[in-house]
């Protein structure tokens, strides 16, 4: 567990769960991030009290940044966990809500595709998978969530541009469930997390278990993407790329952290490392 807890747990309504996240500045997800979701779905499996959890973020920017690579690539054995913590989500009786404000790239993203439902704000929501663009493959569940959401084409899209998606096309190609106005959306999925937590744990439970045949990833389909992810992480043409982003002020509070997706064509060609990136709009890392 983290010394410091980054998820502010509010059990106070009967029957829902409020979990917000915060690890400022940005709200990336570190090695410690997983293994404290992991322990929440250890304390949502042991309360058979729990019908719902809805899950925010601090950060009206950032719902979640993207992933910390040098850390994660330091602790292989935590995507391992984030497997396994996605599947028993997906797989739990509790109904998953994801009610998102700011950017939600790389497993941010992914989170909220392991989440039942997925509510977005229109002015405030962006998405991306940003990993083709420096060089690497989704390895959250990206690559296996969106098809079945979206269809193989838009999928393809999505991964292979490595670009920001807006709320207003994300409700449209069908990866949230629908995207409210900012000032709308508290309210709405607070009405409905309330109307779930008067219904039957079982009889939630066994419905979404049924609907889970149809659509729910498998442990080996995640794992196959995990294992393409390390060797991309090590190879030349990846660590070139990535190299680029040192001036761009990644993991900092920066224009490119807002808007990840329009930077990454300034890396120029995978391998052509003979020149930098432009660093327009760009700050110093802090």
């Amino acid at each position: 567990m983290p010394d410091t807890s980054q998820l502010d747990i509010d059990r106070t309504d009967p029957g829902r769960w409020t979990v917000t996240f915060s690890n400022p500045p940005i709200n990336m997800f570190v090695p410690a991030t997983i293994i404290e979701f992991g322990a929440l779905m250890t304390d949502l499996d042991a309360d058979p009290s729990v019908k719902v959890v809805v899950f925010q973020s601090a950060n009206p920017d950032f719902f979640v940044a993207h992933l910390d690579v040098a850390k994660a690539a330091g602790q292989p054995e935590v995507l391992v966990l984030w497997r396994d913590f996605v599947l028993r989500l997906a797989s739990a009786p509790v109904v998953s809500i994801a009610r998102i404000r700011g950017r939600t790239r790389g497993i941010g993203n992914e989170f909220v595709l392991a989440c039942d439902m997925r509510f977005a704000s229109r002015q405030n929501a962006i998405f991306g998978n940003p990993e083709v663009g420096v060089g690497l493959v989704p390895a959250g569940g990206a690559l296996e969530w969106l098809p079945r959401l979206v269809g193989r084409s838009r999928a393809l899209e999505f991964v292979l541009s490595a670009d920001d998606f807006d709320a207003d096309l994300a409700e449209r190609y069908g990866w949230v469930n629908r995207t409210l106005d900012d000032g709308a959306l508290d309210a709405f999925v607070d009405t409905l997390a309330q109307r779930l937590a008067t219904f039957d744990r079982e009889t939630l439970g066994a419905a979404k278990a049924q609907i889970n045949r149809f659509g729910l990833p498998t442990a080996a389909e995640l794992q196959s993407s995990i294992d393409l992810f390390f060797p991309a992480l090590a190879s030349p043409a990846g660590q070139a790329r990535r190299a680029k982003l040192r001036g761009l002020a990644y993991g900092v509070p920066s224009d490119f952290e807002m808007n990840f997706g329009r930077y990454l064509p300034t890396l120029g060609q995978a391998g052509d490392d003979h020149a930098d990136p432009p660093l327009t709009g760009a700050h110093d890392p802090a």
